[in-house]
């Protein structure tokens, strides 16, 4: 429990995709500060004993649990909810998978992989991955938003105006992220936190783990924002610089052909150098590599770069 919090919001008060017809777990103040308990990704479905025959029997109609919603009294359409995250508690464990038909490179891993981690939850150093790799860990939360003025249910997957679904690696501790809002209320939920993650996601999922997140909600009237921004404290990328980058890329007329082509190339590279299972370096490069748009102007050829830190084997 958080001593210097508001409100908890336990894991209980869960809901699947958005809906501004749901009832509010809590109504709070601009100001309050709240821990919510979050589930990881997978509802609780994937344990650390799970194993790759686990994959197969995923409901996916509980996948992306979000911890509310949380009606903030004086939230109007057109001002933006203001999001401190102050602090996350990691659980320390976590999993990360190839699910078929999920990924950027869906087309070339077609079979079902597992990988389970256990990491320090208070160090937080560096969780091992396979044999050698190991990975740097910054905690965030994949989803956080407001419910859509739109009437009805929509899915959790994909990103929105009020945010959901982003998968923003650096809304980290410290960072400050403003949302739309067009509901009375706001109706804000989280959840989806993740241990690490690359920026791209490519394997469709992160380091996804359990934990529990401390947020401060607060008011900006009238902001009038159309879609979400965010301020980070200082450098977003010190935790993997250390040792330089390995850099692979894709050239062409189509982003996100050479997105595919950029990690494609990445994951023979680590494969063929590092004695790697593809589909485990795929899963690697997702939790820890970075695509970049390095060139968006010289047409008709456009460059996307991806990034792996050369730290996670050094």
């Amino acid at each position: 429990m958080c001593s210097n919090c508001d409100y908890t919001i336990h894991g209980r008060h869960h809901h699947f995709g958005w809906d501004n017809s749901f009832a509010p777990a809590e109504r709070v103040a601009p100001g309050s500060t709240i821990e919510f308990q979050c589930l990881d990704s997978s509802g609780g479905q994937l344990k650390a004993d799970s194993t790759v025959a686990d994959i197969a029997k995923l409901d996916f109609g509980q996948i992306n649990p979000v911890t509310g919603p949380i009606f903030v009294e004086g939230a109007e359409p057109g001002d933006a909810l203001k999001v401190t995250i102050e602090m996350f508690k990691p659980s320390g464990f976590g999993w990360t998978a190839n699910i078929p038909g999920f990924g950027l490179l869906a087309d070339d891993f077609k079979e079902p992989a597992l990988a389970i981690w256990k990491y320090d939850a208070a160090s937080l150093e560096p969780a091992l991955f396979g044999k050698s790799a190991r990975v740097p860990l910054k905690p965030f939360a994949g989803t956080i938003g407001n419910a859509p003025g739109e009437k009805g249910h929509h899915s959790v997957v994909p990103p929105r105006r009020v945010g959901g679904n982003l998968d923003i690696r650096d809304l980290a501790a410290g960072t400050t992220l403003y949302l739309p809002v067009e509901v009375a209320g706001a109706l804000f939920s989280v959840g989806d936190t993740h241990a690490a993650q690359g920026d791209g996601e490519v394997c469709g999922t992160a380091i996804e783990s359990p934990m529990d997140v401390v947020l401060k909600l607060d008011l900006v009237k009238d902001a009038r924002l159309k879609t979400p921004r965010f301020t980070t404290p200082g450098p977003v990328t010190r935790h993997l610089d250390a040792k330089g980058y390995e850099v692979t890329t894709g050239i062409g007329p189509d982003l996100m052909t050479g997105a595919r082509e950029a990690v494609s190339q990445m994951v023979d590279l680590l494969s063929a150098r590092y004695k790697l299972d593809p589909v485990e370096a795929y899963m690697l490069v997702s939790v820890c590599g970075d695509l970049r748009i390095s060139e968006i102007v010289d047409m008709p050829n456009w460059v996307v770069s991806f990034y792996f830190p050369r730290c996670v084997f050094e």
